[in-house]
């Protein structure tokens, strides 16, 4: 291993205090103190870079972390973006400020400890290492420098304000595996393993990026900066780029080589950790666009009710309103809502969700309220105009604000909440438009036409700058008025009700809601890439997601190939976090124009075939069955941020080599089975007409092999040993090919 401290000269004295600008003597101080005082795992407070116009700032932070803050000409604020809790749950660096003990000059060195993790500057490079059990360090990664490179620090500053563009470099090694990144957009990206990509930065429907990633290597950065941007994954070295930010900040973390969790427990440490669900949200959820009107709630509920179909949701989705951004029901079709719910929960027990859009139109009677009160976003043209929907210009209300996300709790609270409606679907609020990387959303004649997305500014600041927060700020409204409505504590670890967002930004899970994937395409290419979508989601911190069973769109519930790609999906639903059904159905029956939206079609579990409907209401049964398994899976997040669907890189990289060569190469062998927490292996079938399917099963690391648990098949108990190599088995419609460890019983019981 190396040593990032070649070169150096070892002393055996401790830094002295007070401060001191340490020069190259000082830093082998700091050398010898991180070398001999192992009983330390924090040895200093912080360094702070005087570097001409920079000022740099490194300091521990959590469990063997460090952060990492920089801006130009002056000092950071010290409070920065909320992606980083302080103090953090555990560690580190609690209310310290801008703290340090160390002052380097241009050029400086010096070494400080945080646990196992080492940050040391060499002639002004940044420098992070680990620290092993026998006293030796490994690097982790730096400052990318080369004969002809870029600075590592590159910043481009316009001086209209304070703020720059900025790209930080960090090398990389060739065969390095990176995981997270976030949710890419659907649907032809297949990859676990990010190297060699280029991830774009910013939101929109499916695409949600995230600038955190894992590596092979045994670390985990994040760049807590909402910035538009890109992350570049090449050979070589790694490329952040921020569109405009008035500060640098980022966290570094590590642990042994393939502990991931380990680090997740550390990220999520250091940004919050999901509140565990209400119980009824691990059950079944009902949903399609769109129940048009209250009669046809209650005629589905009572389908279910006379089916004996358990179900824990029902789904009212958008345009239930008059008018974009009333946040309230259309009387002329839902003329008792509180009667509607109180005969939902009679009938199924189910609770209720009402979508929720950031979008306002000039016809809704907030928007002069929301205007004269500055509670809208504008744009740098200063008229506030956004987007375009269903044939109108909307604005978005600015939740950034304080005193918009208040006023649009008010709206909530009077509509929804108040009639027993407790649960909301955060729909569209990707941020800069209504939801898509374009503008003229929803017309059709027009959304081709290559307009650039609105230069949109908010309370806090710029789409460029900030917008990625903007999902995040909408989640925050919700979960605020929830919490002071209800009297439940900021940190409670338990969660009454929920939102459903589309997008989001780090830090977001320690809300109470849930992401999905977006609006997907109805196709087998797409089943199997939420595999991918939802594991790299999960290791970017974000457990609590779910998707669309069937896809959103370009599904004919009459077309018997249709069915039976909507059943696959459904077998993968079961084994998800959350199962939830919904889509924008086709079907012989005639659309009406009384309605924006109105779809007729149907996508209850009886709308796909007799013999369909059967297999499905034995995967809803089956469900049911998991929830205490599943619940214990959230009651370890809550408390450790133990991811939940776990790419096979995460239990087998120790012990298959098999695992870690087929997820370098995203091989879909590998890549298109997960784990369900620790004890279930799922493979979803994701081609038409299979009546078998192959199976990689991971060899098991010798722990589990010796703790006697062999991979057996779901449905037949049949034992197929510890594993390393492929197996064929029976994939009929209701057997998706799933394998379990330990005893059924156990899992059952919630015995994870």
């Amino acid at each position: 291993m190396q040593s990032v401290f070649d070169g150096i000269p070892s002393v055996s004295e401790m830094l002295p205090n007070p401060l001191r600008l340490c020069t190259t003597a000082c830093a082998a101080a700091a050398y010898a103190s991180v070398a001999l005082a192992q009983e330390s795992a924090t040895n200093s407070t912080g360094i702070k870079i005087l570097n001409g116009f920079e000022r740099i700032f490194i300091q521990p932070y959590g469990e063997h972390g460090f952060r990492v803050r920089t801006s130009l000409m002056r000092d950071p604020s010290g409070n920065e973006w909320s992606g980083l809790l302080d103090p953090p749950l555990e560690g580190a660096g609690g209310g310290a400020g801008l703290s340090y003990d160390i002052l380097l000059p241009y050029q400086g060195n010096s070494t400080i400890r945080n646990g196992n993790i080492l940050a040391s500057v060499a002639t002004g490079v940044i420098i992070f290492s680990r620290l092993e059990s026998n006293g030796s360090t490994t690097l982790l990664t730096s400052e990318f420098t080369d004969e002809k490179s870029m600075p590592p620090r590159y910043y481009t500053r316009n001086f209209i304000s304070e703020s720059f563009a900025v790209d930080l470099a960090f090398t990389a090694e060739a065969d390095e595996q990176f995981y997270g990144t976030g949710q890419q957009a659907c649907c032809k990206d297949h990859s676990i393993n990010k190297k060699g990509q280029v991830v774009d930065l910013f939101n929109f429907n499916s695409h949600v990026p995230l600038p955190v990633y894992m590596s092979s290597r045994g670390y985990l950065q994040f760049f807590n900066m909402p910035s538009q941007g890109r992350l570049d994954f090449s050979t070589l070295r790694t490329r952040f780029h921020a569109q405009e930010t008035a500060i640098v900040d980022y966290y570094i973390t590590t642990a042994e080589p393939g502990d991931y969790d380990a680090l997740q427990k550390q990220f999520t440490g250091v940004t919050g950790r999901q509140p565990t669900p209400p119980d009824f949200l691990l059950g079944y959820q009902q949903s399609k666009l769109r129940y048009f009107e209250q009669s046809q709630v209650l005629d589905v509920a009572q389908r279910f009710h006379d089916e004996q179909i358990n179900v824990s949701m029902f789904v009212v989705d958008f345009f239930a309103w008059k008018y974009q951004g009333d946040w309230s029901f259309n009387p002329d079709y839902w003329p008792d809502p509180a009667g509607m719910v109180a005969q939902v929960k009679e009938l199924t027990g189910a609770e209720m969700m009402v979508s929720l859009w950031p979008s306002v139109e000039d016809l809704s009677e907030n928007y002069l309220t929301l205007q004269e009160q500055g509670l809208l976003a504008t744009t740098r043209g200063g008229t506030g105009i956004t987007d375009s929907f269903a044939g109108v210009y909307t604005r978005l209300v600015d939740s950034t604000n304080p005193a918009a996300r208040e006023f649009l709790w008010r709206r909530l609270n009077d509509s929804y909440f108040s009639i027993g409606i407790h649960n909301f679907w955060i729909d569209q609020a990707d941020g800069g438009t209504l939801g898509e990387s374009f503008v003229n959303n929803g017309q059709d004649l027009i959304q081709g036409i290559p307009y650039s997305r609105s230069f949109t500014q908010y309370y806090i600041g710029s789409q460029e700058g900030t917008g990625k927060m903007y999902p995040w700020f909408h989640e925050q409204a919700v979960d605020e008025g929830h919490r002071n409505l209800t009297g439940i504590a900021k940190d409670d670890p338990a969660c009454p009700y929920m939102s459903l967002t589309r997008s989001t930004w780090v830090g977001g899970q320690r809300f109470c809601t849930y992401l999905w994937s977006g609006d997907t395409r109805s196709e087998w290419a797409t089943l199997a890439q939420q595999v991918t979508a939802g594991a790299s989601v999960a290791a970017s911190g974000i457990s609590s997601w779910t998707l669309d069973i069937g896809g959103f769109s370009g599904l004919d519930v009459d077309l018997e190939e249709h069915r039976e790609l909507f059943v696959r999906w459904f077998g993968m639903g079961v084994f998800l976090p959350y199962m939830r059904a919904h889509g924008d159905r086709d079907c012989n029956l005639t659309r009406g124009d009384d309605q924006a939206y109105a779809n007729p079609c149907p996508n209850e579990p009886w709308s796909f075939g007799d013999d369909n409907f059967e297999i499905l209401k034995d995967y809803i049964s089956l469900r049911y069955q998991l929830v205490p398994y599943v619940k214990k899976l959230f009651v370890d997040l809550q408390a450790s941020g133990k991811t939940i669907m776990r790419a096979l890189f995460y239990d087998f990289s120790l012990s298959d080599p098999a695992v870690v060569e087929g997820t370098r190469f995203n091989d879909p062998a590998i890549v298109h089975e997960y784990m369900l927490g620790p004890r279930l292996l799922i493979a979803p079938v994701w081609q038409a007409n299979a009546t078998s399917w192959e199976v990689y099963l991971p060899k098991l690391p010798e722990a589990d092999a010796d703790h006697g648990w062999q991979w057996t098949h779901w449905w037949s108990d049949e034992v197929y040993g510890t594993g390393g190599e492929k197996v064929n088995v029976s994939a009929a419609l209701d057997e998706i090919p799933v394998f379990y460890l330990g005893s059924k019983d156990d899992i059952f019981s919630g015995n994870v």
